[in-house]
């Protein structure tokens, strides 16, 4: 057994970094099988020696954050746990979780996670920006926060997000109603980050005025699409003639975003995705990047993260049978 002591100097922010009832503390000690227990601004961790090292350096990584105004969610704490416990924990004494933009609520869109941040950087420094990984990475709600951030300061005139109208897995039959409820049912995720930015009355003013555009790949074909930032979501279900259409709808000043996780194609059998193709096409393209998240970049509920790794060690386990 080994004792270790972190000395806390930034004491105002020793009640973030502990957490409602000391939940923060609690998960560290489940985390790494540790005993802590604080006496002033002093953590002390009692356990196997190479375990209270991590829980320690845990500790002093998510008291940087708290001192950077990152406020320290259920959420958080895994994730420096995790990065901390696999040997990554060097890339998060850099991490810049400087925000992006403000919701209607007041909460403040910023990235949580180093995989967010890369995105969230390459989007500023390239035209064209493919991010690719499992839900609840924030791909689609980060770029949508970028753009409306882009819309703000002026950089852009208008904001289009389209997706390809592939049903996931299941057959909706027919929908009633005009061609724009038609095609709404595939792009509600769109309008709900929509609505988070802008609320739902300047939402629907920039609609009727079509400074906003949310509307179905097939829309994009012989249009050019200046001063704008547009976002191409569930980029997987495209196919090769579909991505290479909207990637050369890209006009003068504008920004290009494409989301997709390549584990969820819904694509009839037989079909390629586009999205596959594409990230090998244009890997040596110059202003062009690709992001790729992974489980730890997940910022949904934790079962999101467990489900993830379940379903990729079975796909795993079956290549091997």
């Amino acid at each position: 057994m080994a004792e270790k002591i972190v000395k806390l100097e930034n004491i105002a922010k020793i009640p973030e970094l502990f957490g409602s009832c000391d939940e923060n503390l609690h998960a560290i000690q489940r985390e790494y099988n540790v005993i802590l227990f604080y006496r002033g601004a002093d953590i002390h961790i009692t356990g196997e020696p190479e375990q209270t090292e991590k829980a320690a350096n845990a500790i002093r990584l998510l008291m940087e954050l708290a001192e950077k105004g990152q406020h320290l969610t259920e959420q958080t704490v895994r994730y420096v746990t995790s990065m901390v416990s696999d040997g990554e924990a060097e890339a998060l004494h850099n991490f810049n979780g400087d925000g992006i933009c403000i919701t209607t609520s007041g909460k403040v869109v910023r990235p949580k996670t180093v995989g967010q941040r890369k995105y969230v950087d390459a989007i500023a420094k390239n035209t064209i920006v493919l991010g690719v990984g499992p839900a609840g990475t924030g791909k689609t709600y980060l770029a949508v926060a970028l753009a409306v951030r882009a819309f703000r300061a002026h950089e852009v005139q208008k904001i289009i997000l389209t997706r390809p109208a592939v049903e996931a897995g299941e057959k909706l039959g027919f929908l009633p109603g005009d061609l724009q409820e038609k095609v709404d049912p595939y792009l509600r995720p769109l309008y709900d980050a929509l609505f988070d930015m802008f609320g739902a009355e300047t939402f629907a003013r920039h609609m009727e005025k079509n400074i906003i555009e949310v509307a179905p790949l097939a829309y994009m074909r012989g249009r050019t699409l200046d001063d704008a930032f547009i976002i191409l979501d569930e980029a997987q279900n495209t196919t090769s003639e579909q991505i290479k259409m909207c990637l050369t709808r890209l006009g003068a000043n504008s920004k290009m975003v494409i989301t997709g996780d390549i584990t969820q194609i819904d694509l009839p059998e037989k079909r390629k995705s586009g999205l596959i193709e594409a990230m090998k096409v244009l890997r040596n393209v110059e202003d062009i990047a690709t992001i790729r998240f992974s489980d730890k970049d997940v910022v949904r509920h934790k079962i999101v993260q467990d489900i993830i790794k379940a379903y990729e060690a079975y796909h795993k386990e079956g290549r091997k049978s």
